[in-house]
């Protein structure tokens, strides 16, 4: 076999401010790259659009970790146990046929007709944060991108509110593995540790007080055998992760986006009307699910021309999809108008992301409600912006901002929510 190409390296305070230089380069050389994460773990990313839709269908490919060959679980699957056997085998980890049964159970409470419904109780919970924002400036992270979601989520799968005033947001940093032999170790297990304390009081909780929520009905699931107790935990944990982190994430790029194209802001402040497009493009432009999680073959495979071992990981870069100029003309330009926009910021296939109908709405209500603070702009220079450290997804840390008046100035009636 030939030697394998040296790996680019995803990571650095360069990149992940901005990796798009690094796509736009990687797509001119081709679909399919070897890259290197912080974990030292090696995969094949693939950049390009049409390669990108072909990957996240090719039936070849397969999400259960079992298929990830010895190197990659040397250095990628660090999970400890016995967190890793109870909150690892949620839906982004599975196949058909159980992919198809774990992902039956959580449609409905997600289906757009119903998030449509519960809109106005939505923008009732925006109003409020805004309306509790100081009068000057605040961290719009804190203060909001990191509350509104949550406060949504616990709505949606009918989280009580004992519980959702329990949870601690640090847990949704278990999602930025953490080595063994890494400093931060310790409290990357801590938090491990707390968050499946929690999901096994939230179940106990469930099991004795059902109502006719999503979580509940997951209970019950397991209680009839349909799913197993380890299925039920890990359901519960990626529900309580990546239900909300990631629109947090994606409020905070959406509004960095617009800050740093003060004209965009303005046009989309004094025309609401924009928003279903601007969503869209907003999420095309700096999506929050910056890469997929792992794909492997089961054998060696040629994939868009380049050899794959099997047991490999394969990771398809969402955002340079999304950038690539043979897909979207003046891909790098911020168009609130574009249309059509096919982006692929929530997946493509059978791992299209189940909440996509939900997070466009909050998206659509986060800015909706914050685009009124006049006179929006930074607080901080550009490069003072800290993002995550995170290897999949992208966002702001904190996003300090000022402004000329507090958001509790204008009526709730007077603040209607884009249509749907």
């Amino acid at each position: 076999m030939s030697a394998l190409p040296d790996p680019v390296e995803l990571y650095g305070t360069e990149y992940t401010r901005d990796p798009y230089p690094l796509y736009a380069e990687l797509r001119a050389r081709g679909p399919v790259h070897r890259v290197r994460f912080p974990s030292g773990v090696c995969a094949w990313l693939v950049t390009g659009y049409r390669a990108a839709q072909q990957t996240l269908t090719d039936p070849r490919l397969g999400k259960h970790h079992a298929r990830g060959n010895a190197a990659w679980r040397a250095r990628a699957s660090i999970m400890p146990e016995p967190q890793r056997s109870r909150l690892q085998v949620h839906l982004l980890h599975q196949d058909p046929p159980r992919h198809t049964v774990l992902r039956r159970l959580i449609t409905d409470a997600f289906a757009p007709q119903r998030v449509a419904a519960l809109a106005p109780r939505f923008q009732e919970r925006a109003e409020a944060l805004a309306d509790a924002l100081p009068e000057r400036g605040a961290d719009l992270v804190e203060a909001f991108a990191a509350r509104f979601p949550f406060a949504v989520l616990a709505e949606v799968i009918g989280l009580p509110a004992e519980f959702a005033d329990r949870f601690d947001r640090d847990w949704g940093k278990v999602v930025q593995p953490v080595g063994p032999g890494e400093p931060g170790r310790p409290a990357y297990e801590a938090r491990l540790r707390g968050l499946q304390r929690y999901i096994a009081d939230l179940v106990v909780h469930k099991r004795r007080e059902p109502a006719g929520d999503l979580l509940s009905r997951l209970v019950a699931a397991c209680d009839g055998g349909d799913i197993g107790p380890a299925e039920l935990d890990s359901m519960i944990f990626q529900l309580l992760v990546a239900g909300q982190e990631p629109v947090t994430h994606q409020i905070s790029t959406a509004l960095v986006a617009l800050l740093r194209h003060p004209e965009r802001l303005a046009e989309l402040a004094a025309r609401p009307e924009l928003l279903p497009r601007a969503v869209e493009e907003l999420l095309r432009y700096d999506s929050a699910f910056e890469l997929t999680t792992w794909r492997f073959f089961a054998e060696d495979a040629d994939l868009h021309g380049t050899r794959v071992p099997a047991g490999d990981s394969v990771i398809v870069s969402l955002c340079a999809a999304n950038r690539d100029r043979e897909r979207f003309p003046d891909a790098d330009s911020l168009d609130l108008g574009r249309s059509p926009n096919p982006h692929l910021a929530f997946g493509h296939g059978i791992h299209f992301c189940p909440g996509a109908a939900l997070a466009r709405l909050e998206l659509r209500i986060a800015l909706e409600t914050l685009l009124r603070l006049p006179g929006l702009r930074l607080a901080v220079s550009d490069a003072g912006l800290r993002w995550i450290p995170a290897v999949l997804a992208r966002g702001v840390e904190r996003l300090p901002v000022s402004y000329d008046g507090a958001g509790g100035s204008c009526p709730v009636a007077d603040r209607p929510v884009a249509p749907c």
